[in-house]
């Protein structure tokens, strides 16, 4: 096998276990909310955890915290409310209703690429936000919960939230190609961890004292650390040697491995609405990283 061979089965690898582990970490976190831990609390020491074993390997990386631009700050907060909205809906939500609301983070992103990046829209754009209109209007649509199409509880308006905050942090990563991926990625985790602190008064859910936990609940605790920061790193190294298009149907695979999880551990369905609906918003994700080829050449 030639070493360009090598290098695109690794990043090929690499996409597909960073989907693995995202499709697959709402169940840890569903056994800490079980054992009693808040989805802020267990966001707040899962992050925390992730620093420190990252701070192990990277540590040098910290001299250079003074040099980083203010627009890093936005970079964290964003992808922070991101990432523990997402675990806080996946804990309480339909697994699946939750993952494809927020797979419709590429017609936001789109939108935002169109108006903020001044990225022009071209016809694979339009089908792709039309597919996912359709498919959202199919799946979220209950005459019992109105005829608006709107999600109707708790969990999924975070995850579409989540979703959202999805595709600003794509747009920010996009105008922000001066930072180096440890930087973007200490960003994101330590976004995480303020967010989680600033939710506290709100939600009224205080951070537990750390001496509280089990060795079982550290052991989840790490074993989601561990999930992050493979998920992290794979996926940007996938990213970074993988077409657009490629990659984009190859993040698909968490969509898989989520309905699979979902249906053995948690024992949940879909019914034939969502199915439908579901699908296109896969098709649409798809036409999004198509898009993304086509303005990029």
């Amino acid at each position: 096998m030639s070493n360009s061979n090598n290098k695109n089965f690794f990043a090929v690898f690499g996409l597909l276990f960073g989907a693995f582990c995202w499709g697959i970490i709402w169940y840890p976190y569903r056994l800490l909310s079980e054992a009693g831990i808040s989805g802020v609390a267990s966001s707040f020491y899962t992050y925390a955890i992730t620093i420190v074993i990252a701070s192990v390997f990277f540590a040098k990386y910290w001299r250079d915290v003074a040099k980083l631009p203010v627009s890093i700050v936005w970079l964290g907060l964003v992808a922070g409310w991101t990432n523990l909205s997402y675990v806080l809906a996946i804990i309480d939500g339909e697994v699946m209703r939750v993952m494809l609301l927020f797979y419709l983070s590429p017609l936001w992103t789109l939108i935002l690429a169109h108006f903020w990046l001044k990225e022009k829209t071209q016809l694979t754009g339009y089908i792709a936000i039309a597919a996912s209109l359709l498919g959202a209007f199919i799946m979220l649509h209950d005459p019992k919960f109105g005829y608006l199409p709107l999600p109707r509880n708790t969990a999924e308006w975070l995850a579409l939230s989540a979703g959202i905050g999805f595709s600003f942090t794509n747009v920010i990563t996009r105008k922000s190609s001066h930072l180096s991926l440890v930087a973007k990625s200490y960003a994101i985790w330590v976004g995480v961890m303020t967010v989680a602190l600033l939710l506290v008064p709100i939600m009224q859910l205080p951070i537990p004292n750390p001496t509280i936990f089990t060795l079982n609940d550290w052991g989840v605790m790490f074993l989601i650390a561990l999930l992050l920061i493979a998920a992290t790193f794979f996926v940007q190294y996938g990213v970074s040697k993988v077409e657009a298009t490629r990659a984009s149907v190859l993040f698909l695979f968490e969509l898989v491995v989520a309905a699979i999880a979902s249906y053995y551990l948690a024992h949940e369905t879909m019914a034939l609405n969502e199915w439908i609906g579901g699908s296109l918003i896969v098709v649409a994700a798809i036409f999004a990283g198509i898009h993304h080829q086509d303005t990029a050449t």
